[in-house]
């Protein structure tokens, strides 16, 4: 039996679970980047770029859900992903100005990847992404 709550926001919830209070946002965009690793690069340094990556995001407050990995295809194009889900554009463009994001850009990405390509989705259903 499903039984209402009422959510610190004054809403009311009908399922039994319990949810953090991120996954109530009316809206959200999700962002992908997809890294072409350069050539040089040992697999050691890829799983040494995972590690850092994912300590690095944790820190950063505006990125929610993060995530990060290497490619597992025999000849993969892009050898490395980094995706998150964000409140908005405007907290997106935050991110990507925090000194946590500059850094790992900085010393990871410029480092060891050759080009990247992103794309960012709007997970919100019926929502106008030019208000995301």
């Amino acid at each position: 039996m499903h039984s209402k709550k009422v959510l610190s926001s004054g809403a009311t919830s009908s399922c039994s679970r319990s949810y953090h209070p991120y996954f109530l946002c009316a809206a959200m965009v999700h962002y992908i980047a997809l890294f072409r690793i350069a050539k040089d690069k040992a697999e050691e340094e890829i799983e040494e770029m995972i590690r850092i990556s994912r300590t690095c995001f944790h820190r950063v407050n505006e990125a929610h859900n993060f995530r990060s990995g290497r490619c597992i295809d025999k000849s993969p194009e892009y050898g490395f992903f980094i995706s998150a889900d964000f409140e908005s554009r405007d907290k997106l463009a935050m991110f990507r100005e925090d000194p946590n994001y500059r850094r790992f850009e900085s010393e990871v990405i410029h480092a060891h990847t050759e080009s990247q390509i992103e794309y960012l989705f709007e997970t919100e259903p019926g929502k106008d992404p030019k208000y995301s």
